[in-house]
């Protein structure tokens, strides 16, 4: 007899949203699942706990469901303890079904990966897979995002505490499969209308449920077999704008020497474009809700980049992630991300062009994709960004990053 597959949905979203309360919707309705609950032992998420422990929906008997983490977050600090933790409960054989509430302060992806590892080493193993990732379903509140972030109007604010709000909802939004869109009373109907323009932007892939008090058929969040891991690490909207411009051909830009018009492959940061800029398939975006990428063969002024980074990037852009290229480290790529007033760089690798001329000669006989569109000139580095807003001044942005380099 094989051992029975046991399905685990995530539910993420940021402080208040409704996660709690969907939690406690989904245990009054789970239609005969025997549902197993992991939830964070930090902060408000132990009231949360005890919310769903005390809530009438769990029988005295039956309170060792709810299993909370201690030490910190599930998803960065305790990833062992959150796949022994599964393990114990596959193994008592008394649940059917593992739903996880995240955290609002944390991001779904490594609770993911921790998960698919679990399921994934398990086979390696010759042992019976016992699990799989189900869903991730983001729960965002309408309002929150309707009038604090402005639907990106007013996404940078001065008096804002909580410094990484703006990318921990944008990265919530970004890696699901469901999006719970609560309390859609407490806003317009064109406030919504923006905010759904918006996260369609973000993450153009997953459902968007529109709801109150986080009221969802609970088949559209349990048992869905909708989780594909490589799929929905693919499906934010920056990305999907990246695949989309490296299957385009680009108009020449007058102001560099150097370039030809062809078309693109996306090859991670070992892309080689010659330098536009893209606009939006010639039609109007409704809402002001906008997205296009920016690309240059010419490097950017580190000192330069970071003034305009700290003292002038627009307002209106809600998210821009992608690759950037320094004069000063000529051989490094690094990959930018923001979201709201938040701004992260990091290194991402040497550029192929930088590698000694027989490691290149190896790594095109191997890869011989990493020449096709490869510059004579400065090879396979690039600066190319994706921006994401709502009533952006595109030409002055494309403008103002020329002035950078």
């Amino acid at each position: 007899m094989s051992e029975k597959i046991t399905p685990i949905t995530i539910l993420t979203g940021y402080l208040g949203a409704g996660k709690t309360t969907l939690m406690n919707h989904l245990l009054t309705n789970q239609q005969g699942y025997k549902v197993a609950v992991i939830v964070n032992d930090i902060g408000e998420v132990n009231i949360d706990a005890k919310l769903i422990a005390d809530g009438g929906f769990i029988q005295e008997e039956d309170k060792g469901n709810v299993v909370p983490l201690s030490n910190g977050c599930i998803c960065c600090t305790l990833k062992e303890d959150l796949m022994q933790q599964i393990v114990d409960i596959l193994k008592t054989r008394k649940f059917d079904y593992i739903l996880i509430e995240a955290s609002g302060i944390c991001e779904p992806l490594p609770i993911a990966q921790t998960i698919t590892m679990l399921a994934n080493s398990l086979e390696q193993s010759g042992l019976p897979k016992m699990c799989r990732l189900d869903n991730v379903v983001t729960v965002v509140d309408s309002l929150r995002l309707a009038s604090e972030f402005g639907c990106g109007e007013n996404l940078i604010k001065e008096d804002i505490d909580e410094e990484d709000i703006e990318n921990l909802l944008i990265e919530q939004i970004e890696f699901c499969n469901v999006i719970v869109l609560n309390k859609i009373d407490d806003v317009t109907p064109e406030q919504l209308n923006t905010v759904k323009a918006v996260i369609k932007k973000l993450q153009p892939t997953a459902k968007i449920i529109e709801t109150n008090y986080a009221k969802v058929d609970v088949e559209e969040i349990m048992n869905t077999n909708n989780f594909d891991f490589e799929e929905i690490t693919s499906s934010a909207g920056w990305i999907k704008e990246l695949e989309n411009d490296n299957n385009e051909e680009h108009v020449e830009d007058d102001g560099d020497e150097h370039e030809h018009e062809h078309e693109h492959e996306n090859e991670h940061h070992h892309e080689h474009h010659h330098e536009h800029h893209h606009h939006d398939e010639g039609e109007a975006e409704e809402y002001g809700i906008s997205t296009f990428v920016y690309t240059s063969r010419k490097p950017f002024d580190v000192a330069k980049f970071e003034k305009y980074v700290n003292e002038a990037f627009p307002k209106s852009v809600i998210r821009c992630k992608g690759l950037v290229w320094f004069k000063s480290d000529y051989d490094m790529s690094y990959l930018f991300e923001q979201a709201g007033k938040q701004f992260k760089i990091s290194e991402t690798g040497y550029w192929l062009a930088s590698a000694p001329k027989e490691e290149l000669e190896q790594i095109i006989a191997n890869e011989p994709e990493a020449l096709k569109d490869w510059d004579d000139e400065v090879g396979d580095r690039i600066v190319k960004l994706v921006f994401i807003g709502k009533d952006m001044d595109k030409e002055k942005i494309i403008s103002d990053l020329n002035n950078l380099r």
